[in-house]
């Protein structure tokens, strides 16, 4: 449970202000149709972070424990400080492909997220929880807490939320993570 809780509650803070969400919010604005776009969303996650799990789950097997609470560690400061830096969507990233509404969301969300913060979390929290459905399904809940708002809401959710803040708290929890790995490597070899 833990796994699935941080899992969600990271992911969730981490995406507020990030460039899928401002994809949600361009994907609302165009179509107008939310269930399709909502669907589409979850499809993306899905598969996207169902990827990141296995390569979690891969590296765990890869590492010795050293190392990988090495890695661990040194991931989620890194993660702490990317959270820290504003996403922006680029013309090329908002340009979206003529399909169905589903469809189109579906390979616009899992192209955006293909390397970022959210997709290398999940990595690195399958790593750390040895817990690839728990992992994938807290990710996914956390992709969807903020982005469904974004999608039902619009433009108008985007501008009352203190994303600075947001992502200040999101930071502080992947640097306690990133913290408590290292920690954790100094009593395991205590």
């Amino acid at each position: 449970m833990e796994a699935f809780l941080v899992s969600a509650g990271v992911v969730a803070l981490a995406e507020i202000g990030d460039k899928t969400q401002l994809l949600a919010f361009i994907l609302a604005a165009r179509f107008r149709r939310p269930a399709p776009i909502i669907l589409g969303i979850l499809a993306a996650t899905l598969a996207n972070h169902a990827l990141a799990g296995a390569v979690g789950s891969w590296i765990t097997q890869l590492l010795g424990p050293t190392v990988l609470r090495v890695v661990l560690g040194v991931s989620f400061l890194a993660m702490a400080a990317w959270t820290l830096v504003p996403d922006r969507l680029d013309e090329s990233q908002a340009k979206l492909p003529h399909a169905g509404v589903f469809v189109t969301t579906v390979i616009g969300f899992f192209a955006a997220e293909m390397g970022d913060k959210t997709q290398i979390a999940t990595v690195a929290l399958t790593a750390q929880f040895h817990a690839f459905v728990a992992v994938v399904a807290g990710t996914t809940v956390g992709m969807m807490i903020a982005n469904v708002p974004a999608v039902l809401v619009g433009g108008k959710l985007a501008h009352r939320l203190p994303i600075r803040l947001v992502h200040g708290i999101a930071a502080a929890v992947f640097a306690f993570l990133g913290i408590v790995a290292l920690a954790s490597l100094a009593v395991w070899r205590g």
